[in-house]
């Protein structure tokens, strides 16, 4: 009996491995059927999409099936058939996605299973069998990259935008057509893929692709702001050199005009940024925030000017930053940092006029009292001419913690304590973390 036991043993693993087997070209031949029966009437056999793709899925889950090309290929019609279904859904408005099998990225799924089944092709007719599945789910992956680009969702974008130039270079190495056989549309293809990498935090892939852009002076100069904003962190010069490039090669384009406003905001370099900004609101007039941030250019000259002693200097700056701001707030009244560095300007020098006053405060001769009480006046009435200005900020944003702090200051100053505590209670608001619900002065 213990003979008979051992001599079964093997019998009964290869019985159900046969099983096995056949299982799996069951669920082969039923994922075929199913595909077939509803790419014959799609309408009346809407069902028969969702029973391919289970089949299909069951025959993944196996070694035997991930070891068999035909499988794989068998997957990538049936995924590719799904991704057409939802563009057709989006394009046409005929059914409803809710009705389509459940898949993530089922055109990405399709490019995969194409590939692998490229790989796996032993003849010549399978090899070209996944070339042509590579070909029909192009367009797809093109298009829901498209969708996904749209909704922000730049991981699954940049994959389908991947894939369609992944399909492109294994189609164009065995001699067949792809989408992207015209140069214009090759490139425009890179350029979308590198965004979407960009917007993915993928930064490496996004400076292989904007790179290559670079190297054949791409038209579009959003390449070059963007390979700055690429090596910013790590090496400043050589991301400066991208836009500097870009500036020579499409003068007129205003992106890389504003990419190098922010350099020269970020660096520090005020008399290229005065250029820059003059050319950028010749090109937009109607920008509110270029006289803002010429404004606040101004502003930083203007406190540089006072560092050196050159009052003259100073006192020009200042005009011309109180000019530049006063526009801004002229095309758009409701533009609080505009509003708020007025108010700053003034109170900027009222508190330099006050370190002048405090000087005085133990020279009680004749002249050094009236000159005490003179820089008193000056003060109050730069506070004066600050208030209405932090007045109009706090009324667009009662939650701006440098406000609250120059309405508190001010009405103190002014000995309006009840005002002043008013706006302390509202800065230790926010400074607890939370809100003012209503601004107390009306907009």
């Amino acid at each position: 009996m213990k003979n008979f036991l051992f001599l079964m043993l093997p019998f009964l693993i290869l019985a159900t491995k046969v099983n096995g087997q056949e299982d799996i070209k069951k669920d082969l031949g039923a994922a075929k059927r199913a595909l077939a029966a509803f790419t014959l009437d799609q309408a009346n056999n809407k069902l028969k999409l969702g029973e391919a793709k289970d089949a299909i899925d069951r025959v993944m889950a196996t070694s035997t099936g991930l070891s068999t090309g035909a499988a794989w290929q068998l997957k990538g019609e049936i995924y590719n058939e799904i991704a057409s279904q939802i563009i057709q859904v989006r394009q046409v408005g005929f059914g409803s996605i809710d009705d389509l099998p459940k898949a993530d990225n089922p055109s990405a799924d399709a490019y995969s299973a194409f590939v692998k089944a490229y790989e796996m092709a032993l003849k010549g007719v399978e090899k070209k069998d996944a070339l042509k599945g590579l070909q029909l789910c192009q367009n797809n992956l093109s298009n829901l990259g498209i969708y996904a680009y749209e909704e922000q969702k730049y991981a699954a974008a940049y994959e389908c935008f991947n894939d369609v130039l992944g399909a492109h270079d294994l189609l164009k190495k065995n001699g067949e057509a792809s989408s992207l056989d015209a140069e214009a549309d090759y490139l425009n293809q890179v350029y979308i893929t590198g965004l979407a990498a960009m917007n993915s935090s993928k930064k490496a892939e996004a400076k292989v692709l904007f790179g290559k852009l670079f190297d054949i002076k791409y038209d579009k100069g959003v390449v070059y702001e963007a390979l700055y904003q690429l090596y910013a962190e790590e090496d400043i010069e050589k991301a400066y050199s991208f836009l500097v490039e870009g500036r020579k090669l499409f003068p007129q384009d205003v992106s890389i005009l504003f990419g190098l406003i922010n350099h020269n905001l970020k660096t520090g370099k005020l008399d290229l940024l005065l250029t820059d900004l003059k050319e950028a609101i010749a090109k937009e007039p109607e920008n509110v925030t270029l006289y803002s941030v010429m404004g606040n250019v101004y502003d930083q000259l203007y406190q540089k000017m006072l560092e050196a002693n050159d009052k003259a200097k100073a006192s020009e700056y200042f005009d011309q930053a109180l000019a530049y701001y006063s526009d801004a707030i002229k095309k758009d009244p409701n533009f609080v940092d505009a509003i708020y560095s007025i108010g700053a300007l003034y109170y900027n020098r009222a508190a330099l006029l006050t370190k002048e006053m405090n000087a005085l405060q133990d020279d009680y001769s004749k002249e050094g009292m009236k000159k005490y009480e003179d820089l008193k006046a000056k003060i109050y009435a730069e506070f004066n001419l600050a208030l209405p200005f932090f007045q109009r900020a706090e009324a667009i944003n009662p939650n701006d913690v440098n406000t609250l702090i120059a309405l508190k200051e001010i009405y103190a100053r002014e000995n309006q304590l009840e005002m002043s505590q008013e706006f302390k209670k509202r800065l230790e608001t926010v400074q607890d973390g939370g809100k003012n619900a209503t601004s107390y002065f009306k907009n």
